[in-house]
């Protein structure tokens, strides 16, 4: 038997003027890549989905602000934000991410219910708590499980942000326009 996608209701998609990101276990698979090299500089590696960037690239063409928060402090994070073109990237050590949001949001003029987190932990709760439409990944904790509006076939760093952003866009009736100029610009 196949599992059956969650719908995002319309109201809800249109009222999302943000779409908050969870790093470690969402945009990743939630492993982490330790060593060193000869000379001794630690080094890290992170796995991110190739078509999760798509996805964070059509929020963004779509208008929809996109923020990453992680309860983690890593290189690979900003590497990746910046080959995207996410602006607002936060990475807190101890997690504590509803100051950094309270921050944010008022300075974009962004309230709580316009807001969509994708999260899959502990770390993620407060905010899911919070936000107008709370989504984890297949993997999330079932702590997150239980508040989450929206839950994604696909594991985190498997293509769950990428099924998100569509998910969220095609609610809002925007994904269908949104591949075809996707294709324009690519000369089809």
């Amino acid at each position: 038997m196949t599992a059956i996608p969650m719908q995002i209701p319309e109201a809800t998609a249109r009222r999302i003027r943000m779409v908050v990101l969870d790093v470690d276990g969402t945009m990743t698979d939630g492993g982490i890549y330790m060593g060193a090299t000869t000379e001794g500089y630690n080094i890290e590696f992170k796995r991110f989905d190739v078509g999760d960037g798509l996805g964070v690239r059509m929020l963004r063409k779509a208008g929809i602000h996109v923020a990453i928060v992680s309860g983690r402090v890593s290189k690979a994070t900003e590497l990746r934000a910046l080959e995207l073109g996410v602006v607002d990237v936060f990475q807190d050590g101890g997690a504590r991410k509803i100051p950094v949001l309270e921050k944010l949001l008022a300075d974009r003029g962004v309230a709580w219910d316009e807001v969509a987190l994708l999260g899959d932990d502990l770390a993620d709760l407060p905010v899911l708590r919070r936000v107008g439409l709370p989504a984890t990944v297949a993997n999330g904790v079932s702590e997150v499980r239980h508040v989450a509006k929206w839950q994604s076939l696909k594991e985190g760093g498997r293509g769950a942000v990428r099924e998100f952003a569509e998910a969220l866009l095609r609610a809002r009736k925007e994904w269908t326009g949104l591949v075809d100029e996707y294709c324009r610009e690519r000369g089809g």
